[in-house]
């Protein structure tokens, strides 16, 4: 790494000598943690030459902060020391402490990704297996995005998404999901959870009243509290959201917006069934309701035809999110949000506001895989690979658990909804799990009021088949582990 050139702030007219200036400079970026231990200081010729003074000037500053204790010369160096002074008075601590308040916002148990552990297999609540993305073609594709774009391509770009993007994400959805939307009735977003952060902004205020899944996705959650919005958790079933209790609600209290995963529902795996979707959308016109519609796995379907989308009988009342991330790759950060165009239009004004757009030369890249064929065929063989591990995760539980456990094997998606037998706290389990060497996540993670103890969400899509089996194992010997099972309380 080549050494900072440190820009010292100089005061000429001051009483204080310049090599004293620059040792106080140098000294005060220590003690705040600018400069680390170890690092390499310039040289003194290179220094004199950024400040625009004598050589002899910064030979005397480093003199001077050697004799105090916060460098140390080495042959052919000057290092700031591993063993400091204490912190000059007035100094900011390293990384600083808050000089303000920051108002708190609720914080809900969530799922992020668990740090890597050396042996550890973890089952995750529904990531791909970025071992299978299409990383060669899709760098080949941006390299020919970045030379053909020009300027285009690298500067600034439309806030609703590159226009090559936004039709052939027109097109895919029209043909697969049945919308009917051009690419004007598109937004290209920073993932899906972008694209609920973006409505989130621009529908709600403090005190609107928010309708949730329980069990259902925090994240969400999260980005639609942040805007000052109270949620109401709604109840699941078997058949997905119970359309029930939301117009009993709505009766109460004026709800402002629906926020559901329909398809496969997260975290039960469910899909809402069609007397309940014909049901919701009448409910939502009659009380003007925006529902916002997450879909997003819906490549991933594998028993019969996957069920069209709620935006496709009415995309007046249903906003309309997905994602590209469990086709490619999360890190691409890559989803939408369709609509009507007032909608679009409104949601990029939003957007010029924070980010003002995306990666212009990433999304014609991504637009060429579309228009390639690409990305369909990479669909059709990712469906047949995690069916092939669903099929595995669901025998090796059955091997296992036997009838200790209560699974069903969902039509699509890429995890299945665990529920183990009294006795069980599925939280604690977690939290021991990695001593055996497996991670997973207690559906306690996923509940509005806490509930869902003796519930997991166990990913298949990430691990293969031999380290599915391996991971089940795992799972049950950390669950046998427990103190309650040992004492009899419960049988696996």
């Amino acid at each position: 790494m080549r050494p900072w050139t440190f820009p010292v702030s100089l005061d000429p007219g001051s009483a204080e000598p310049l090599f004293l200036q620059i040792a106080r400079r140098i000294a005060a970026d220590i003690g705040r943690g600018r400069l680390r231990p170890g690092a390499v200081l310039p040289g003194s010729r290179t220094l004199a030459k950024t400040l625009g003074v004598h050589r002899n000037t910064v030979l005397a500053a480093y003199d001077e902060l050697e004799a105090e204790g916060w460098l140390s010369s080495a042959e052919r160096s000057t290092r700031v020391s591993a063993a400091l002074p204490p912190r000059p008075r007035g100094v900011a601590a390293p990384r600083g402490e808050l000089g303000y308040d920051l108002p708190a916002r609720p914080a809900w148990r969530t799922f992020a990704p668990d740090p890597a552990r050396r042996g550890v297999l973890h089952f995750g609540a529904g990531l791909p297996d970025l071992r299978l993305a299409p990383a060669d073609e899709l760098a080949r594709a941006y390299r020919a995005a970045a030379r053909a774009g020009g300027r285009t391509a690298l500067g600034y770009s439309d806030p609703r998404g590159d226009v090559h993007l936004r039709r052939a994400l027109a097109s895919l959805l029209r043909e697969t999901r049945g919308l009917a939307c051009d690419e004007d009735h598109l937004l290209v977003t920073a993932g899906s959870q972008g694209a609920i952060d973006l409505v989130a902004r621009r529908l709600l205020g403090p005190g609107d009243a928010v309708a949730v899944e329980d069990p259902g996705y925090p994240p969400a959650w999260d980005a639609l509290a942040s805007t000052g919005a109270e949620l109401l958790p709604v109840g699941v079933d078997g058949d997905g959201l119970r359309v029930d209790a939301l117009e009993a609600l709505a009766a109460r209290r004026r709800v402002r917006l629906l926020y559901l995963t329909p398809h496969h529902q997260f975290p039960t795996t469910v899909t809402l069934s069609t007397a309940r979707r014909l049901q919701l959308l009448d409910v939502a016109r009659a009380r003007r309701i925006a529902v916002l519609e997450d879909d997003y796995d819906f490549e991933f379907h594998y028993d019969g035809r996957p069920v069209l989308p709620l935006a496709a009988t009415d995309m007046g009342a249903v906003i309309y999110v997905g994602t590209l991330s469990k086709i490619l790759a999360p890190g691409l950060r890559l989803g939408w949000v369709a609509g009507p165009r007032p909608l679009v239009e409104a949601l990029a004004a939003q957007r010029m506001r924070a980010d003002r757009h995306g990666s212009p030369a990433l999304e014609r890249a991504v637009a060429a895989l579309i228009e390639d064929g690409l990305l369909s065929r990479h669909a059709r063989k990712m469906r047949r690979v995690y069916e092939a591990r669903r099929n595995a995760l669901a025998e090796a539980l059955r091997a296992e658990l036997g009838g200790a456990a209560e699974l069903a094997v969902p039509a699509g998606g890429m995890s299945l909804w665990v529920s183990f037998p009294e006795g069980v706290d599925a939280e604690v389990a977690a939290r021991a799990a990695p001593r055996h060497g497996v991670g997973f996540y207690p559906g306690a993670r996923f509940s509005f009021r806490g509930g869902e103890a003796r519930a997991a969400r166990l990913g298949f899509a990430s691990l293969d088949e031999r380290e599915l089996r391996e991971a089940t194992r795992r799972l049950c010997a950390a669950l046998r582990a427990r103190p309650d099972i040992q004492r009899g309380r419960t049988t696996l």
